[in-house]
């Protein structure tokens, strides 16, 4: 198999105060004035942005057509234990119009195609629920 860059992000923040964070295409300009929670939301909405293209990819290899978009509520949860701090996440996912045991298959596959669930899988506890 060869590997093929399919696209690299690039940003800048600047912390304190007058915090933000800007993509090198300008489509990102955010102002951040304290790191958390900004952290656990961007990082809620790049990793669902990426599994509706993933729910997009399982139901294509499947051949099934999503009578309308994905909707996806992510919850990032910043935890602290002993002065260790860790992440707790929750994708909660709409697919209306599909059959529960249909939807639930394509959630799954999802969870093993998206690159930001392969990155945090057995780094933190993810559920993955269909609403």
């Amino acid at each position: 198999m060869t590997e093929k860059l399919l696209f690299t992000g690039k940003t800048h923040n600047k912390g304190g105060r007058d915090g933000f964070t800007r993509s090198s295409d300008g489509e990102l300009d955010l102002r951040l004035a304290q790191p958390h929670p900004a952290a656990e939301r961007l990082f809620g909405a790049a990793w669902s942005a990426c599994f509706i293209g993933a729910i997009e990819v399982a139901a294509a290899q499947r051949k099934i057509k999503l009578p309308v978009d994905p909707e996806i509520d992510t919850e990032i949860d910043l935890n602290a234990d002993g002065g260790s701090y860790f992440l707790r996440a929750r994708l909660n996912v709409s697919l209306p119009g599909i059959e529960r045991d249909i939807a639930e298959e394509l959630i799954h596959a999802a969870h093993e195609i998206c690159p930001y669930s392969k990155a945090t899988r057995g780094n933190i506890d993810v559920s993955t629920n269909l609403i």
